[in-house]
């Protein structure tokens, strides 16, 4: 495999005599045995992640830190089970995740809750769990806390900020601008923790900052720890994520060290040493660990293109109809052959439901397995059951061994919703 087609694969994958294996598995075995579409992991590329950023975050902090999972990216418990064994804190979005991180075995002081509009039911049950930190997102979630903190005990808490700071990045995931769906600006922050501080029943222990998803200039971290400077010093600053993922051959990469280097100089030059610092690496935990395979069913030319149909689409990986998304596709078998031009698009009754309109396939024809790398961010979390799909198993690959860790949904299982 080439070194710059690698940038997209789990690191546990390897090509011989064209064909492609995802941890010592070959990947139209695990296609035939397991059926299509399938979220395929290798599980040695997890944790080799977690180790690259918690490594990193001990060479470049001189304090206190912690590297956290969105458990939205891939709220599978086998992954979250790899994170928490590895030692990250978990970022949970709302109850589900919250409970998908308990099942995984995080300690309940390892995990992070936030979002925009936590309901009653979730705080409560993010105080009965004990969690870590309850992220602050508007004076709403000060008035559930304050009533829901029973008198006498205090809550650990972050204040989620609006620095105004611009990323180049996607704009449904661009989250540090003025005005943005998430956190509140400088003045409402500075009274929000005042207001918490008066109230007693809550710690307010520092401050959450979010750019963004996708980044890969790191001069806007350094903005961003200017931009808060003016709210006091606090014990704990959660910087957020974003690192971006090269999602084909040719995308930018920022190094892992690099990143948390920025990161650590920008808290350290404007809010000094011994701080907390908590790092949110996102899709890039993720990301590269999985694949997706798929089966061609249909072939057509058309007038400008050939048309490559295969059994999944929109229902498995929405990314390139949210966000644009770009991705690489290969033939699982002839993986070192070049290709013609193609479009690879899905099952669904939508013209937009294309995966790749600039592949390059060799000779595609049914009953092909074609891979699709960089899988493992938000496909699994994003899937649906759109034309009555069903969402696909996630299957985990370690040293030449597959298990399923997620089951392939039935009809049954569709079924079984109706009143």
């Amino acid at each position: 495999m080439a070194a710059a087609t690698r940038t997209v694969y789990p690191e546990a994958s390897a090509v011989h005599d064209g064909r492609l294996s995802i941890g010592g598995c070959d990947a139209v075995e695990i296609a035939r045995r397991f059926g299509t579409p399938a979220y395929v992991v290798a599980e040695d590329d997890l944790r080799a992640r977690a180790r690259e950023f918690t490594d990193a975050l001990r060479r470049h902090h001189d304090g206190p830190g912690a590297v956290l999972f969105a458990a939205k990216a891939f709220p599978a418990t086998a992954v979250l089970r790899v994170f928490a064994q590895e030692g990250l804190h978990c970022l949970v979005a709302g109850g589900g995740e919250l409970h998908a991180a308990l099942r995984a075995g995080f300690p309940p002081e390892r995990i992070q809750l936030h979002g925009n509009a936590k309901s009653e039911m979730e705080l409560a049950t993010a105080l009965d769990a004990g969690v870590g930190a309850i992220v602050v997102d508007n004076f709403d979630d000060l008035d559930r806390l304050e009533r829901l903190v029973p008198a006498g005990e205090r809550q650990r808490v972050l204040v989620r900020v609006q620095p105004d700071v611009e990323t180049d990045t996607h704009a449904a995931i661009a989250t540090g601008h003025a005005d943005a769906k998430f956190g509140m600006s400088l003045p409402h922050a500075a009274e929000a923790i005042a207001r918490a501080r008066a109230g007693g029943r809550l710690d307010v222990a520092g401050l959450h900052v979010h750019l963004g998803s996708q980044l890969f200039d790191t001069d806007p971290f350094h903005a961003a720890a200017e931009a808060i400077a003016s709210l006091g010093t606090f014990e704990v600053y959660d910087m957020g994520g974003g690192l971006g993922v090269p999602y084909t051959a040719g995308d930018r990469v920022l190094e892992v060290d690099d990143y948390v280097a920025a990161k650590a100089q920008a808290l350290r030059t404007v809010h000094g040493d011994g701080r907390t610092l908590c790092l949110e690496p996102g899709r890039a935990l993720v990301a590269t660990s999985t694949v997706t395979l798929y089966t061609v069913q249909t072939v057509k030319q058309g007038p400008t293109r050939k048309w490559v149909a295969v059994d999944g689409g929109m229902s498995d990986n929405l990314r390139p109809m949210l966000y644009d998304a770009r991705y690489e596709i290969a033939v699982a078998d002839r993986m070192d052959v070049d290709g013609e031009p193609c479009t690879v698009v899905g099952k669904h009754c939508e013209s937009g439901d294309e995966l790749v309109s600039d592949a390059r396939l060799p000779d595609p024809r049914p009953g092909d397995v074609l891979v699709l790398p960089t899988s493992g961010a938000y496909q699994h979390a994003l899937a649906n059951n759109y034309n009555g799909a069903l969402r696909p198993p996630v299957v985990f690959c370690r040293r030449g061994e597959a298990r399923v860790v997620v089951r392939r949904e039935t009809y049954e299982d569709l079924m079984a919703r109706d009143a």
